[in-house]
């Protein structure tokens, strides 16, 4: 008469072993994601609801020094292709050189593809830059931000490695700190330098917080069933 209380007490304490706190907070990180970037697009892309977006360039324009501004330029470099290009390039090559070659093949897939979707993004949403750029030459459609797309899934990409590496918990999550920093920064480059409105930017960490989940589960449910299904014996 207990068993099946019994019985389903082990599957629900079974099941929450399976749920780690990890995966939770990766879950909620993906719908948080989903649901500002929906938020934005609604309000100020396709509403063009600019409050956020001009008090931003206004206290920047106000308040950014000369020297500031220097040092938002040398960290929008971080974000470029040129150079994100060569730094994917090294880092697949030393994966490779370590003789973890599936996932230097999965980080090539998520980089090339996270670039391909950033730009079907770009062209679907049409979204003009600021007028005034204080970084010249700046060429392209604004929503998302490719910068702040492309440096959050690059950092992503070196915490996930940062967490599989050897090292102390303390030096992990130091690491951790300091690659997002690096990525708010760059994001925050491109609106000091007035080549991106605000939104842009918050919409890109978004699409690309988004992508780099969604990548590194499929890729992983991919590899698994290619295990099985080389490990199952032939009938």
């Amino acid at each position: 008469m207990h068993l099946p209380k019994a019985i389903m007490k082990k599957k629900i304490r079974h099941l929450w072993q399976l749920v780690s706190l990890e995966a939770l907070a990766i879950s909620v990180l993906f719908l948080l994601s989903v649901f500002a970037f929906s938020y934005i697009v609604h309000e100020a892309v396709y509403e063009k609801e600019d409050l956020f977006d001009s008090d931003a360039i206004r206290y920047f324009s106000a308040h950014a020094t000369p020297g500031f501004i220097e040092v938002m330029k040398r960290l929008s470099f971080f974000g470029s292709t040129t150079f994100l290009f060569p730094a994917y390039l090294v880092l697949i090559a030393w994966l490779v050189s370590k003789k973890r070659i599936p996932l230097g093949i999965d980080i090539a897939v998520i980089s090339l593809s996270s670039t391909a979707m950033m730009f079907a993004l770009k062209q679907f949403f049409h979204r003009q830059r600021p007028a005034l750029p204080i970084l010249k030459g700046v060429t392209g459609y604004s929503f998302p931000s490719g910068h702040a797309l492309s440096s959050i899934i690059f950092c992503s990409i070196l915490i996930y490695l940062v967490w599989q590496g050897a090292t102390s918990v303390a030096i992990k999550y130091l690491l951790t700190f300091l690659l997002l920093l690096l990525a708010f920064s760059i994001g925050l480059s491109r609106v000091v330098l007035n080549v991106h409105y605000a939104t842009d930017v918050i919409g890109g960490f978004c699409a690309g917080i988004i992508w780099v989940i969604l990548s590194f589960a499929v890729l992983q449910k991919i590899r698994e069933k290619s295990i099985s299904g080389t490990s199952t014996p032939a009938s």
